[in-house]
């Protein structure tokens, strides 16, 4: 009994120097409960607005954004009753900011980038750069499809199921390539070097009929070039090298995954029928230096007088 009286006795103690009593304990568990509550009202709310909503990229770009924000606001906001209703930290950070102005310039520097970030994620859902959804690629450093937009970074899921989580202040920094903004369709290049002695005209119409053959090809051609019998894909030569002629098919596919696969796809018809074909693809290789026996000689030719 008396070892239960000392120990109550000695956290009264501590409370009193840190100014807490019952009724304080009691107004922050208030505040924190009122702070839970408020959050998931405006979250229901938020989401009945999405819900209601034609569910666009958009839509889901401002509902993430918003909720993201929304948690860390709520929470800063609770954060800061709190400390103003307890006397001694209150006092304390009253003395931190007013009098140690070398403190609240380490603070600034520390927080200088949190509050950039926070801004550009601001820019970044004000102007739409991109949206939740969005195929993009940022200065081809980082490339893949916005899952999310929060107050501080923006995070990609990778071609590999990666996510990237980069920070708002670094894309709006760099310039970033949006496949999805306006027109989601994408002219994939399938390109095929071939050798000098093969059949050019007979691999291009190859080329064509493969690519169109395609399911997930698209025929974008005009009411002219459907009525002039032109092909829905084009087949160019793109260059004269050392190595072959170059080919250059312009298929068109829905969305930047859809031509990938596409493209992979005709990649291995492509190699079936060129073979079956006869027509030779054309590589690049390193010759082996062989020198010449002792007994061959090389007859220069003779200076002009």
């Amino acid at each position: 009994m008396p070892l239960t009286e000392t120990f109550t006795d000695r956290v009264n103690i501590v409370m009193d120097k840190l100014g807490f009593n019952l009724l304080l304990l009691a107004k922050i568990v208030l505040v924190l409960v009122t702070a839970f509550i408020v959050e998931r009202v405006l979250y229901l709310l938020l989401r009945r607005a999405y819900k209601r909503s034609e569910k666009g990229r958009e839509d889901a770009t401002r509902y993430k954004f918003l909720k993201n924000a929304l948690r860390f606001i709520v929470g800063l906001a609770a954060f800061g009753t709190i400390i103003s209703m307890i006397p001694s930290i209150k006092h304390l950070a009253v003395t931190l900011f007013a009098g140690a102005g070398i403190l609240v310039a380490i603070l600034g520097l520390a927080t200088q980038r949190a509050f950039s970030n926070i801004i550009s994620g601001i820019f970044i859902v004000s102007f739409k750069p991109f949206r939740v959804g969005d195929t993009i690629r940022i200065a081809d450093k980082y490339s893949g499809i916005v899952e999310d937009i929060t107050l501080r970074h923006t995070v990609l899921v990778t071609g590999e199921n990666r996510r990237v989580i980069i920070p708002n202040s670094i894309i709006s920094d760099e310039y970033i390539v949006n496949s999805s903004i306006a027109d989601e369709t994408v002219c994939e290049q399938v390109d095929v070097t071939i050798t000098y002695t093969s059949d050019m005209e007979k691999a291009i119409a190859l080329l064509q009929e493969l690519s169109e053959a395609h399911p997930s090809c698209l025929d974008r051609r005009t009411a002219h070039e459907f009525d002039n019998g032109e092909h829905h894909v084009i087949v160019r030569v793109v260059s004269l090298t050392e190595q072959g002629v170059r080919l250059r098919a312009l298929v068109w596919a829905k969305d930047p995954g859809t031509a990938s696969v596409m493209h992979q796809e005709l990649n291995r018809s492509i190699r079936t029928a060129f073979v079956r074909e006869g027509i030779e693809f054309s590589y690049a290789y390193d010759r082996p230096f062989t020198p010449l026996p002792k007994d061959v000689s090389i007859d220069r030719p003779t200076a002009m007088p």
